[in-house]
């Protein structure tokens, strides 16, 4: 007997939200669906448009996980820190995913769009900034990008004024009993602080023996996992400019595909990371 098409109202499946929050009224899908504009005819620019929204969204989320995390380490409450870095690595191999749709638009289909960005560029996204100054790269000459805007200028500072993760997790090594020398003894917290030969020590008596200091080496592990995501977002975003815009200027007045390999140089957590050749 053939059957009609499936109803799913029959099995109780609300079908009528006239009175009722949907999924789009939720979601406030309305609002979000209609911030795409683009302001040329140029097919490729909302894929640009949709990539770059996407890519705040999921940073916007890892801002909310980092930050939480630091609280929990700041209560010496390592288990729930665990869990939402984990989630910051995922949400950043998300972000790597992303450059593969971006680099399906060739030089020419970019072209037809770049002059409508006008000075505009993913180098001044304040999200990213909130990122980089949360994990411990405080490099204060990033603030002035966004100076005009007094409200992400206060964020910012707000995030400055208090420890890093890695600050944290440092300290929490100082509250468990290891010499961490000028890192436990800071109270000025916007500059990047400087790499110590203390930690260095404090981390190698960890990796040396992780079954006696188990939970300090799953946080530094989780640490590791989050910069190495970082780094390969990073690369990612180096190797989709290179493909799409060569070596020309970015759109912002940085030298573009230059500026970006710089980035590559910068180390969030050095002692992780030094640690493994002491060995």
């Amino acid at each position: 007997m053939t059957q009609g098409p499936y109803d799913p109202s029959v099995e109780g499946a609300q079908m009528n939200f006239r009175e009722r929050m949907s999924y789009g009224d939720y979601l406030d899908l309305d609002r979000l669906l209609g911030a795409q504009a683009p302001l040329s005819t140029a097919h490729d620019e909302l894929l640009f448009i949709i990539q770059h929204q996407t890519s705040e969204l999921w940073m916007k989320l890892a801002i909310h996980e980092i930050k939480a995390a630091i609280a929990a380490i700041r209560a010496d409450n390592l288990q729930p820190a665990f869990k939402m870095l984990t989630r910051v690595a995922r949400i950043f191999e998300q972000l790597n995913s992303a450059w593969d749709v971006l680099r399906t638009m060739t030089p020419s289909e970019y072209t037809e769009f770049r002059d409508a960005l006008g000075e505009s560029s993913g180098f001044q996204s304040f999200q990213y900034r909130a990122i980089e100054f949360l994990a411990g790269n405080r490099n204060l000459a990033m603030l002035r990008p966004h100076a005009h805007d007094p409200v992400l200028t206060a964020g910012l500072e707000d995030i400055l004024a208090k420890p890093s993760l890695y600050d944290e997790a440092l300290l929490h090594l100082g509250r468990r009993g290891f010499a961490i020398g000028d890192d436990g003894t800071r109270s000025e917290w916007r500059n990047t602080r400087e790499e110590n030969a203390f930690v260095l020590a404090a981390w190698k008596v960890i990796y040396s023996d992780p079954a006696a200091h188990w939970d300090t080496y799953e946080l530094a592990e989780k640490l590791v996992d989050f910069e190495d995501y970082f780094r390969r977002w990073r690369f990612n975003h180096v190797t989709t400019v290179e493909r799409i815009i060569g070596f020309k200027r970015g759109t912002g007045g940085t030298s573009g595909a230059g500026y970006l390999r710089k980035m590559l140089d910068v180390v969030l957590f050095p002692e992780l990371w030094k640690v493994r050749t002491a060995l």
